[in-house]
């Protein structure tokens, strides 16, 4: 973990949202307009966690201990008390304690995740199937610039869009080694059969 740790409001998902990543939100419960409103006036991020336990919506859910931070980029209120906004990912963080408010919202106390300071070479495999996904849905379809070179940004993205489960993508946002996380994506590709199908195709 690195600097002083830090209170922010914390957004329980049934999505995970990586490091750089877009995550477009439509804001209604209270708690969370009334964090919106707070985020935008203080110009502060708030944390998006994978749930645990429960659910989005009602009672305050259980989030994971691994999460990310969300700045808000675009935002609307196309009726009242209701917020369109689109978010980027920051820094990834783990949760050190958390209360709860009268009106529910989820305060954690949290210390933010460093990057690996030394970088890994970018997987070829991981690096490929990012590339064609890239070209047949367009460059508009992953957060950019492109750096098809940065083996980070290529695990994140790819993260993102690999046909897998919540979980498995929690797993992925939670190491904190990028050759660690590209062995990982190459392994759920195989047990996918992503791998092979590109090969087949191509």
């Amino acid at each position: 973990m690195s600097g002083t740790p830090l209170e922010l409001p914390l957004f329980p998902l049934g999505t995970v949202l990586f490091p750089g990543g877009l995550l477009p939100l439509k804001i209604f419960e209270q708690r969370y307009v009334e964090m919106t409103k707070a985020c935008l006036r203080d110009a502060t991020p708030f944390g998006v966690c994978l749930i645990r336990e429960g659910h989005e919506v009602g009672q305050p859910a259980a989030p994971h201990a691994v999460g990310c931070l969300a700045r808000i980029e675009q935002w609307d209120v196309p009726h009242p008390n209701l917020f369109a906004v689109l978010a980027r990912g920051g820094d990834r963080f783990r949760i050190i304690d958390i209360t709860v408010g009268a009106n529910g919202l989820i305060t954690g106390r949290i210390a933010t995740l460093p990057e690996p300071t030394q970088p890994a070479a970018v997987d070829r495999a991981c690096r490929e199937v990012l590339r064609l996904a890239i070209e047949r849905a367009g460059a508009d379809s992953v957060p950019g610039p492109l750096q098809l070179d940065n083996p980070l940004w290529v695990s994140y993205r790819l993260a993102e869009i690999l046909p897998i489960s919540p979980a498995e993508r929690q797993a992925l946002l939670e190491l904190d080694d990028t050759a660690a996380r590209q062995a990982q994506l190459r392994a759920l590709m195989v047990a996918h059969g992503i791998i092979e199908n590109i090969n087949k195709n191509n």
